[in-house]
């Protein structure tokens, strides 16, 4: 096999670098303001981070007083040490002065003349001139609209006539151009003048690789008249690679495509691949076989890939392996192999390097040199308003170069803009390296190889298997949906769950089957003919029974080490892990949970087991209280007795979990009274215990009517302690019933551990971003159907982005498609019973009332099926604005100014959740103070605590209890006791070490 020696590398980036004639790209040139910006960018990283903060929310102020403020906030806060040219003369004037009016118009000039550098024009219309110019000095392009995911079909479908608009325009503008035979001409034909690069995500907004197929033919759908025009005119359609969990989706849809037998032969069609991702090479591999089959050949443009901070940090956060190289080493070690696997499938794959780095360049030239491949036969493409210098030595080595050309509005391009700017400052950057930080043309030539020293992998665990606190505790993560065993896996489960619906579940009492004379039925309520399971129905006797079974076990359970207890909750967890996606399987059915949901529920257990076993071994271990000579104080903690756990349906594993082992793990025993609706999953939550081994009566399960087992439990005065999650009318009652006390029979008050709803609020700033603001509220009101205590109830919005954020959550609701919760592809499923159903469409009818209906869907027959809703004119006083409804009904409200969002977001006897959607420091910073709610989250939506991470709990009307995953939760189920020994004898002390 030809190989590129490294001296035919050297010598032709040599050849680079003389031709660049020391020239620095014009980003890099301090005699412009982007120069300064970006000098000052790399030279201080907190004015970086300000600075392209500012950046990316530029787009979205109305006028020079929030340019002004916003300016304030980023550049002119105390202890910030920035230079004075960057605060505009703003530290000390009012926002509305002539001052701060002259001072934004001077911003806004330079801002746009900064984008200008990087984006060719709004749309092909405005960008012909310049490609025009780019055409006759040699250069060819690739046009690129901006704007990636969509959030509604109507937003895809506006797209798609974008992308029509742009074919149209080029193929019509360009056909008068001169003759370019270096641009157009080939080792293997003639070379398309019309080059269109096109984003999947933004034909289709529903696009999500967990309905891999359905996903496939949407977007085929959306592709199809594209490629026919472009066949037809002889254009080039290029697929752009987006983040990685559309990777396997988008290759799988360019190969779909091209295998349709009018497109089979079609050669005018590219995709890109990104070499920074560990698995390029094999995807490369596959693509190029996958070509050689197909015998027409294809484009690849190879790139290093412009997304590695954000999958490197998604990826730490969900806790899956980094799907980048870590190093950038490694990057260019892959980048060369792929050029190398593409190349030598040159009669399949035309291959288009994409890259600043003259390295990689060399090394594409040098290995085609080996290959004896004509000039003509590989080009590189570099990015628009970026490395002239680059380019134009590239060119007149008698190379074709592409730009990259951006068009579209300064909003989406925002995204865009700063993608470079963090590009072109990190430490990492060719660019960087070479233009700024002057490194030596052998160092920036030198092979791609870990630096001296250093091994090829990181010894320890990853960063994603490192545990998040010190006694060893990381959240479980969830499963990845973007591949396919993943999804292959939970399929499988759903199947055997299938095959295992309309079994019967008795009563387990003491670790012993309990039959009864009544039973109730379990229904899918996706299908309501559908039988789940049929479970035993408790009475009191049998209430009785297990309190006397719970009673029997609790002081021998109390005296077991809680070390052993401990164990018993990580013996569980690895139970769940064993059965997880079967335990998801039977949310699917018994509540209508989609896939994410259901999976992120079994995930939620499998925390509370680990970090309560955890936390259960830290809190064991007795405090010394001060070191005074002579007395020695010690504290420590004893269980309260026997639990009633009484549970809800909506989290119907994880809440039911988590609330028994915290009793259990604490050395109380207990008994386990799941909601109605979810009493075959908690079947299976007590067949795992009863796997794990717990002793007899330490837990129980007993399933039955609310109003008759569940009360009893409560009122008995053999229970110590309660713990429920659920309405607020049902908590305030058990709390009342459990302050009955009986003097006569009960020896303890009873503690109650109450979590109740919420009426919970999302406030979208002025300045907010409406991309993510509108995903977030539709996931947060939407998401499980609304049927969380933690739903976005209310979108508080002010009147300045009110219309256009209101015009895209109507649409992004319209978008969603409902059915059942098996089938993937539906992001809406059922509501849990027809009274569900019932009291959800009574408020949607209240809110005709109240307000004006936006949209309301209509439904599939055959399951409880309410429509994601929508509601504006809602104002304070009105019943959608402060009752709970558990359900997809959202009320839009307006608020003139963001004090008076945050007077609306606390005006009701809840304080649950909450969001914030803004990017202005001092908003942020107000809400924090402000926003009185148990949790608050800032620019991400309102649900999906995690354990540790974000401790869920609320209080005034939304619960008495201390935050579940928290690290005082435990504390509730447990009585302090306090010991003062006098340790002197005689004038005598000894110093007790503990």
């Amino acid at each position: 096999m030809a190989r590129a020696s490294e001296k035919q590398i050297k010598k032709l980036g040599e050849e680079i670098f003389s031709r660049m004639k020391g020239e620095k790209p014009s980003v890099f040139k301090k005699d412009w303001w982007s120069g300064k910006m970006m000098d000052w960018s790399m030279k201080d990283e907190a004015f970086k981070v300000e600075m392209f903060r500012f950046v990316d929310v530029f787009p979205t102020l109305k006028d020079h007083v929030q340019v002004a403020e916003h300016l304030q906030e980023y550049f002119c806060r105390p202890g910030q040490d920035f230079p004075s040219s960057f605060q505009w003369g703003l530290s000390k004037v009012k926002p509305d002065s002539w001052v701060a009016k002259k001072a934004a118009g001077q911003i806004e000039k330079q801002i746009h003349g900064m984008a200008s550098k990087f984006i060719a024009g709004t749309d092909a219309s405005e960008a012909i001139g310049g490609l025009r110019e780019m055409w006759d000095s040699g250069l060819c392009f690739t046009l690129d609209l901006l704007g990636e995911a969509t959030v509604s079909e109507k937003e895809a479908h506006d797209y798609l006539e974008r992308y029509n608009e742009i074919l149209d325009t080029l193929i019509a503008e360009t056909a008068g151009w001169p003759e370019q035979p270096a641009l157009e001409k080939s080792a293997w034909g003639r070379i398309p003048r019309v080059n269109v690069s096109v984003k999947i995500s933004s034909l289709y907004s529903q696009l999500d690789a967990i309905d891999f197929d359905g996903s496939i033919e949407a977007t085929k759908e959306r592709l199809r008249p594209l490629f026919r025009k472009a066949k037809e005119h002889g254009a080039f359609i290029n697929i752009d690679m987006e983040s990685y969990k559309h990777k396997d989706l988008t290759i799988a849809i360019f190969k779909s495509l091209l295998e349709e037998p009018e497109f089979a032969d079609f050669e005018h069609a590219g995709i890109v691949m990104q070499a920074y991702l560990k698995d390029a090479e094999d995807d490369v591999k596959a693509l190029c076989k996958w070509a050689k089959k197909r015998k027409t050949p294809i484009t690849v443009r190879l790139v290093k890939g412009a997304y590695w901070d954000y999958e490197t940090i998604h990826s730490q956060q969900e806790g899956w392996e980094n799907p980048v190289f870590s190093k950038k080493w490694q990057t260019d070690q892959s980048y060369e192999n792929c050029t190398e696997i593409l190349l030598d499938y040159h009669k399949y794959i035309r291959t288009a390097i994409g890259s600043h780095n003259v390295r990689s360049i060399a090394h594409a030239m040098a290995y085609a040199d080996a290959k004896r491949l004509d000039k003509s036969a590989i080009e590189f493409q570099m990015l628009y308003g970026m490395a002239e210098p680059m380019k134009a030595a590239v060119s007149s080595m008698g190379y074709r170069l592409r730009d990259y050309v951006p068009i579209g509005e300064i909003i989406p391009g925002m995204a865009y803009l700063v993608r470079r700017l963090l590009e072109n400052t990190s430490n990492e950057s060719w660019l960087k390296m070479s233009f700024a930080d002057g490194k030596s043309i052998d160092e920036l030539l030198s092979a791609p190889e870990p630096p001296e020293g250093q091994v090829a992998a990181d010894g320890g665990a990853p960063p994603h298997k490192q545990p998040i606190t010190e006694h060893g505790f990381r959240n479980e993560p969830m499963r990845d949906f973007a591949h396919a065993s993943d999804r292959e896996r939970f399929q499988g489960a759903l199947e055997t769950v299938r095959g295992r619906l309309g079994m019967e579940y008795p009563l387990v009492i003491n670790n012993e089957d309990v039959a009864t004379s009544r039973s109730m039925k379990s229904v899918n309520p996706s299908r309501t003919d559908q039988l789940v399971g049929t479970v035993a129905v408790a009475d009191i006797e049998h209430a009785d029974q297990a309190i006397r079974a719970a009673w029997a076990a609790k002081d021998a359970w109390a005296d077991t080490d809680p070390s052993e207890r401990a164990e018993y909750l990580f013996k569980l967890a690895d139970k769940m892990r064993e059965w997880r996606d079967e335990l998801a399987g039977w949310m699917v059915f018994e509540v209508g949970k989609n896939w994410r949901e259901a999976d992120a529920d079994v995930c939620e257990a499998i925390d509370f087991c680990e970090y309560y076993g955890r936390e259960m071994k830290r809190l064991a271990e007795p405090q010394r209280l001060g070191h005074i000579p002579g007395e020695l104080n010690l504290m420590w903690y004893q269980p309260r007795g026997v639990a009633a756990i009484i549970a809800p349906w909506n989290f119907p594993l994880a809440i039911l979990t988590g609330m028994t082992v915290a009793a259990a793990v604490t050395g109380n025993t207990v008994i386990m009274k799941p909601a109605e609706q979810s009493s075959v999953i908690a079947a299976k939550l007590m067949e795992l215990c009863r796997s794990v081994g717990f002793p007899p009566g330490v837990i129980n399960y007993l399933p039955g009517i609310g109003e008759e087992v569940g009360e009893h439990l409560v009122q008995s005065p053999y229970t110590h302690i309660i713990a429920f999650t659920g309405s607020m009318q049902v908590g305030l009652d058990i709390i009342r019933k459990a302050g009955d006390t009986d003097p006569t029979k009960q020896q303890r008050v009873k503690k109650v551990v109450c979590e109740m709803g919420g009426k919970n609020a999302i406030i979208v700033d002025a300045d907010a971003d409406l991309d993510e603001a509108v995903q977030g509220v539709i996931q947060s009101a939407f998401g499980f159907q609304g049927q969380k205590c933690s739903a976005c109830s209310r979108a508080i919005v002010l009147a300045s982005c009110y219309d256009e954020f209101k015009e895209r959550v109507v649409e992004a609701t319209r978008s969603l498609v409902i059915g059942p919760s098996d089938d993937p592809a539906n992001r809406i499923g059922p509501v849990v019973d027809g009274d569900a159903c019932n009291k959800i469409n009574s408020y949607i009818e209240i809110g005709r009332q109240e307000g004006d209906l936006l949209i309301s869907r209509e439904v599939p027959e055959g399951g409880c099926f309410v429509g994601p809703t929508v509601v504006e004119g809602i104002t304070p006083e009105h019943r959608l604005a402060h009752e709970e409804i558990f359900g997809p009904v959202l009320a839009l409200m307006k608020a003139e100014d963001f004090d008076e969002a945050l007077e609306i977001a606390n005006g009701t006897r809840y304080a649950l959740t909450g969001g914030v959607y803004s990017r202005s420091p001092m908003n942020i910073e107000k809400a924090r103070a402000q926003f009185k709610v148990g949790n608050l989250y800032i620019n991400q939506k309102c649900t999906g605590a995690l354990v540790y991470r974000q401790p869920f709990g609320g209080f005034k009307m939304s619960g008495v209890g201390s935050k579940a995953g928290g690290p005082d939760y435990l504390l509730q189920f447990m009585e302090p006791r306090a010991v003062t020994e006098n340790t002197m004898r005689r004038g005598f002390a000894p110093d007790e070490l503990l």
